[in-house]
């Protein structure tokens, strides 16, 4: 499903998105599971642009913050560097492109909206909630409700550590996608028995796979996210 497509377009699936000529515009129309949007889009033609996008939008942008927690928790030795792979919310988002670059003309998601508080009530961070199995090799996806992220932990303390969640920003958050798969590579530095810093990596989970429009560019915001509220 993920690709730039001519216009006019229709694309079928559990969500059916149509971008039709009317009058001296396109009409834009989703149907399915995701709720219904008609949009009147008055410019000259374009072509239609489906990408995963960061999955802090909906239902609208309230954190910029993801935390994944896995289903069972991962313990590393000293000094270990290990990979495993989660799964993510996937959001979608709708753009018009042109050789100038993207508009976004909606987003949508399969996905369960969840939200939870990383750290105590005073001073803790919102984040989008997911929660992940933990595997050893990349897993099958639903890939309108997920997608996969490769994670490198890094364990930097001469003692065992055990890791049971992640936090990432969406700031710096690189995904890329293929025809039917959302991917993203991120690492985790562990500091200490609580404390840990996440990034992501701009490299592709898979080769041939294009880089998704930002919706959260980094600007002067740090790329990190530094988890001390534990792991």
């Amino acid at each position: 499903m993920y690709g730039s497509y001519e216009i006019p377009v229709r694309v079928e699936g559990e969500v059916a998105i149509t971008l039709e000529e009317a009058g001296e515009g396109f009409v834009y129309r989703r149907e399915g599971a995701g709720g219904a949007v008609e949009k009147l889009l008055l410019a000259q033609r374009r072509r239609l642009l489906l990408s995963p996008v960061e999955p802090v939008n909906l239902p609208k942008s309230i954190t910029p913050l993801l935390l994944v927690e896995f289903s069972s928790p991962v313990v590393l030795e000293p000094q270990a560097r290990r990979r495993i792979f989660l799964k993510f919310p996937v959001e979608v988002g709708v753009f018009v492109s042109s050789g100038e670059g993207h508009e976004l003309l909606d987003i949508f998601s399969l996905a369960a909206q969840k939200y939870t508080l990383y750290g105590d009530v005073g001073t803790g961070s919102l984040c989008r909630y997911w929660r992940s199995d933990v595997y050893p090799s990349l897993p099958e996806v639903e890939p309108l409700r997920e997608g996969v992220l490769e994670l490198r932990l890094e364990n930097t303390t001469s003692a065992w550590v055990e890791v049971g969640r992640a936090v990432f920003s969406a700031y710096g958050m690189r995904i890329y996608h293929s025809g039917s798969l959302a991917g993203m590579r991120g690492r985790m530095r562990i500091l200490g028995e609580s404390a840990a810093e996440t990034h992501f990596s701009n490299s592709p989970l898979l080769e041939d796979m294009s880089l998704a429009p930002e919706l959260f560019p980094t600007g002067r915001r740090s790329r990190k996210f530094t988890m001390e509220a534990g792991l």
